[in-house]
């Protein structure tokens, strides 16, 4: 076990806040700098999660990342736990929104290791989001999308090609069908439908035990409103939602310092969550 050493000099950290992206994003997105400056400046120890391939990465292991991966996110965190770091705090962005959330819900009553989840922009029904992501007006995203997965199978291809064929990409032209020629296939879901079925985060939202804020713009184009209707928002008193009327994907643009307002309001709900005992 490692120990953890504080200078009397420096004042301790309110805790560990992990950062987790969207979909074909990084550490080095926008929105993960950003919301890290912000938690740096309000007191905690902050680390912006790469998933698995993502962010220079790919060298590390041959697999694949999904929406509902949380066995990496799980270790790291119990690992926190043996260092006797914390309390831990998660945020997800889109994507990585869904992860958080889904591993919230899995730990339930192990919920100890957790003091804090923040999920934004997140698509808790993948069905339905990737469904809303094939409408016209968003072309644009989804070809965005659809281009880098297909880049980054290609690689994978050429780095693993016993593991991986192109041929998989053939006809593939939106999120579903990659998610169904090669997420599915490769994580064992059989299909698409299947893989949304099983891994979305509204599945998990009732057993969750920690206090979790959900932050969701009601004009986010790729995240059709209606999913937020879902009753674990009313039963579950762990679960606090605040939607707002504009903010589009992971937007929440402001006029006046700081450039997200997102930022400031995830960091004001972690220091109301944070122990007296930090001494900040």
């Amino acid at each position: 076990m490692l120990g953890i050493e504080q200078s009397p000099l420096i004042p301790a950290p309110q805790g560990d806040f992990i950062l987790l992206h969207g979909l074909e994003g990084s550490h080095d997105s926008g929105y993960m700098v950003s919301m890290a400056q912000a938690a740096l400046e309000a007191g905690f120890r902050t680390l912006r999660l790469n998933m698995r391939t993502c962010g220079g990465t790919e060298h590390h292991c041959p697999t694949l990342y999904h929406a509902g991966l949380t066995s990496d996110l799980a270790a790291i965190i119990r690992q926190y736990a043996q260092q006797g770091r914390g309390p831990v705090y998660l945020a997800g962005f889109s994507l990585g929104g869904n992860v958080v959330l889904k591993l919230t819900g899995e730990l339930g009553a192990d919920a100890s290791l957790l003091a804090g989840t923040v999920a934004i922009s997140t698509p808790i029904d993948l069905d339905a989001c990737c469904r809303q992501m094939m409408r016209w007006e968003n072309r644009i995203y989804e070809r965005r999308f659809v281009g880098r997965l297909k880049a980054r199978y290609l690689r994978r291809c050429a780095q693993h090609p016993d593991r991986y064929s192109p041929d998989a990409l053939q006809g593939v032209e939106s999120v579903i069908a990659f998610d169904d020629r090669v997420t599915a296939q490769h994580f064992g879901f059989g299909s698409a439908e299947n893989y949304y079925r099983t891994q979305s985060a509204q599945n998990f939202l009732a057993p969750i035990a920690t206090p979790t804020l959900v932050v969701q713009a009601e004009d986010d184009p790729l995240i059709p409103f209606r999913v937020y209707g879902h009753p674990a928002f009313q039963t579950n008193p762990h679960l606090q939602l605040v939607t707002t009327r504009h903010g589009g994907h992971v937007g929440f643009v402001s006029r006046t310092k700081p450039r997200f307002w997102v930022d400031e309001l995830v960091t004001g709900w972690l220091q109301q969550q944070a122990p007296a005992s930090t001494g900040r």
